[in-house]
């Protein structure tokens, strides 16, 4: 009997020995592929690992890693095209002429550096409004939120900034009414007989284009915001935008994620589960490793963009009209097109349209985080099939206002057509924009007091803004014309 127990003990011995082995190879595994993460700086911005909830391609759309690629695309043609631009408004129109017909390859890369940089206002926006939807802002995770409104905020501004630097009619003109949009509180001090007293309108168009008109001090002004300082502000904040991500948990996601993850795993086994006794017993890390898998993930998104970008730079070229004359207006004037609801705004009342109505709606995105304190839906598209119809609903109740208020603007006028001398106060109180605006505050209410839910509130409020906003920008893209009058088509258009 001795004997025999001695030969099982040794028999047991070597399956001892090989469970040990196979547990320090697994660790010596995990571990090399994290030091692999924490020493590459390339793979220092993610987690060692990933959930795959944030992995869903329907969850995100990839829209944050887009607007990075994006940036890194625009660093390096920005800096190709410093090497031959002169910003001088005697040499920067010729420098940019350079650039597109005898530089080689100097019209595709200026192509990709346009394109590139309306793809980062037309991605950024789709980021916001996913990020939005989804309740990614609870939990502890305003600041990484206020963070991404800034960013918007510098991305705008930086694009806005880049728009001057050809310097032919188009851009100077543009320029002239955006630089003019910021002037906007003169309409409220004008009516207030303040101005010569208190312009605050006319100090932020002076500190923008150094005076009442565009010449060298805007070039100059804009070229410094536009290679340095704006670029160098988005980097500080993706920085910290990346950085708050990874110390609020990672991308949100709802929380019984994990044990659903968990359940799954149970229900398939992996055949090294199925071979260890203990398998069901040990808790299941459901998390994944974020190199290999994040990293194909993303370097499939670089791939599409380059791809989509490399197409609109081969067979669609960035405007370039003649050379800026102050002399010779552009009509119709029009600011850049991410400007043009705004424009729009601005015809009704440039104080309400180009300052109070653009600021309510910045301070509304950043009280979001302070006023909706609902998480039970976080990481769910629209907070279930409530804030789906909510939305749903809020969407054509804000295109069916939005364009009635065109409608009526267009075919009848306001209330300076319709009684003559009536005070600028009151066309500033009461006109479209403004309207507008009070429609969807009734609206959110209205939503408010039926569901007793702040995350319904901000849901419809914020749809009917941007909603409102698209179409409006739309309006002001294709539909108006020579004075700022409303044209169906281009061909209507009087000669000038």
């Amino acid at each position: 009997m001795s004997q025999n127990g001695e030969n099982k003990k040794k028999g047991a011995l070597p399956l001892q020995s090989d469970k040990i082995n196979s547990a320090q190879s697994e660790v010596l595994r995990k571990s090399a592929r994290i030091k692999t993460v924490t020493q590459n700086f390339f793979f220092h911005i993610h987690s060692p690992k990933a959930h795959p909830y944030s992995l869903k391609p329907t969850y995100t759309f990839g829209l944050g890693i887009m607007l990075g690629f994006l940036f890194m695309i625009l660093v390096v043609t920005g800096v190709l095209l410093m090497m031959y631009y002169t910003p001088s408004i005697e040499r920067a129109y010729a420098s940019v002429k350079d650039i597109v017909f005898i530089v080689k390859g100097g019209r595709y890369i200026r192509n990709v550096h346009r394109w590139a940089g309306y793809g980062m206002v037309i991605v950024g926006f789709l980021h916001l409004m996913r990020t939005f939807y989804t309740g990614s802002y609870l939990k502890r995770r305003t600041l990484s939120w206020i963070i991404g409104v800034v960013l918007l905020l510098v991305l705008l501004l930086s694009n806005f900034s880049g728009y001057l630097l050809p310097w032919d009619q188009l851009a100077y003109w543009a320029v002239t009414i955006g630089s003019n949009i910021a002037a906007s509180a003169r309409e409220l001090t004008d009516a207030l007989g303040i101005t010569q007293y208190f312009d605050p309108g006319g100090v932020v168009k002076s500190l923008l284009v150094g005076g009442e008109t565009v010449g060298q001090a805007a070039l100059s002004r804009f070229f410094m915001l536009h290679v340095f300082l704006l670029p160098l502000t988005f980097l500080i904040l993706t920085s910290w935008h990346f950085w708050r991500i990874r110390k609020d948990g990672g991308l949100s996601r709802p929380e019984n994620t994990d044990e659903m993850f968990r359940m799954y795993r149970e229900q398939s086994p992996t055949t090294q589960d199925k071979s260890s006794n203990n398998s069901k017993k040990r808790k299941i890390d459901v998390h994944l490793y974020s190199w290999p898998t994040l990293m194909w993930a993303e370097l499939a998104v670089l791939a599409l963009i380059c791809a989509v970008l490399i197409m609109c730079a081969f067979f669609v070229d960035a405007p370039l009209k003649e050379q800026a004359n102050p002399m010779l207006p552009e009509n119709p004037a029009k600011s850049p097109w991410y400007f043009l609801g705004i424009q729009e705004l601005v015809s009704y009342s440039a104080f309400a349209g180009g300052i109070i109505i653009p600021i309510l709606f910045i301070f509304f995105l950043v009280s979001i985080p302070f006023k909706d304190k609902e998480d039970q839906h976080i990481g769910v598209w629209f907070s279930g099939n409530t804030g789906k119809r909510i939305t749903l609903y809020s969407l054509f109740f804000a295109a069916l206002v939005t364009v009635g208020i065109l409608f009526v603007n267009v075919k009848f006028g306001w209330l300076g057509d319709w009684f003559g001398n009536i005070p600028q106060l009151i066309i500033i109180l009461v006109n479209p924009a403004t309207v507008l605006t009070l429609a969807f505050i009734l609206w959110s209410s209205i939503v408010k007091r039926k569901h007793g839910s702040t995350r319904y509130t901000a849901m419809a409020l914020f749809t009917c803004a941007m909603v409102s906003f698209v179409i409006l920008t739309a309006v002001g893209i294709l539909f108006r014309g020579p004075n700022w009058e409303f044209y169906w088509m281009k061909s209507q258009w009087p000669p000038l």
